[in-house]
């Protein structure tokens, strides 16, 4: 079992901070180590305040070392990504001659920089560059350019005149919003 002792001081802080500190995970801190100066067992402790016995005396530990500013102290650890040191260039590359897929992609990121990614990696990284994936059409192959030029001409023409001058309303509907 840790003993701890505390000053008035401390005391009068971690009443303060564990309902006014920003940062929930701080406040859990403070909770932990007030609860600990009313002399309640380890266990429950623990129960009311939501952590493991473990993650409980790491808290004792750092209030033992440095007091109540440890405390305070937020340590999460927050990888980066290798491409982060080449965004910029990869992302211009990018920009000027857009990859058709995801697979070209990761293979023109491995070519530029010697760094191998999966799909699904490359994928969130051209997300987070503000990428989207574009879904193509296809023309059908019976289409009669004859037939679509006559349409063209003697049917769709007149109506836009009409509609210009004021004696016809012409809707244009989006195939895609429509399906």
């Amino acid at each position: 079992m840790i003993h701890l002792s505390f000053s008035k001081t401390d005391l009068e802080e971690l009443r303060d901070q564990r309902f006014h500190h920003p940062h929930p995970h701080v406040q859990r801190k403070m909770e932990a180590l007030l609860l600990k100066s009313c002399d309640l067992p380890h266990h429950q402790i623990a129960r009311i305040v939501g952590s493991c016995p473990n993650t409980l005396r790491s808290y004792f530990r750092e209030y033992q070392q440095a007091g109540v500013s440890r405390l305070k102290e937020i340590h999460f650890h927050s990888p980066t990504s290798a491409l982060a040191s080449v965004r910029a260039t990869l992302e211009s590359s990018f920009r000027q001659n857009p990859p058709a897929t995801i697979k070209e992609a990761a293979m023109r990121i491995e070519q530029r920089t010697g760094i191998k990614r999966g799909l699904t990696q490359v994928r969130r990284f051209l997300k987070s560059l503000g990428m989207k994936r574009r879904k193509t059409g296809s023309l059908p192959a019976k289409a009669d350019a004859q037939k679509q030029n006559d349409f063209k001409q003697h049917q769709l023409e007149p109506r836009l005149q009409e509609a210009r001058a004021g004696k016809r309303v012409v809707y244009f509907v989006d195939v895609r919003a429509a399906a």
